[in-house]
């Protein structure tokens, strides 16, 4: 029913105007449309993130968008830390952690809040 459909991630906020920064500016998001108000959309690959306004942003306890970035972690990571970005710290069995990315053999996953304290996650998968 579903599986021939397209879908989108999206994320509840508090402040358009400061998400707006946030995702564009920081994250790097090309905005595809940009009510004032919100919703936002940005496009992120071959998908769009919707950003939109609510009284229950940030109330999600777990991943709310994912990236699968490859190889590209490391780097990335690195220029959104010199971006102010701080990432999480996750203890896990059978993981280390150093320079915000946690490590379990070959792959590799970061995570870090945007302003309303929602869980945005990188991984080494493609």
């Amino acid at each position: 029913m579903l599986r021939t459909k397209s879908s989108s991630a999206i994320v509840a906020v508090s402040d358009v105007p400061r998400a707006r920064a946030f995702y564009r500016d920081t994250l790097g998001l090309d905005l595809t449309e940009d009510d004032e108000n919100g919703p936002l959309v940005f496009k992120t690959g071959a998908t769009d993130l919707v950003v939109y306004p609510s009284d229950f942003a940030g109330t999600n306890q777990a991943n709310a968008v994912v990236w699968a970035v490859g190889d590209d972690i490391e780097s990335i990571v690195a220029d959104l830390t010199a971006k102010g970005v701080a990432f999480e710290h996750y203890p896990m069995d059978d993981a280390t952690f150093a320079d915000g990315i946690h490590r379990m053999d070959d792959f590799r996953m970061a995570w870090f809040k945007d302003p309303d304290g929602n869980i945005l996650h990188l991984n080494s998968a493609y």
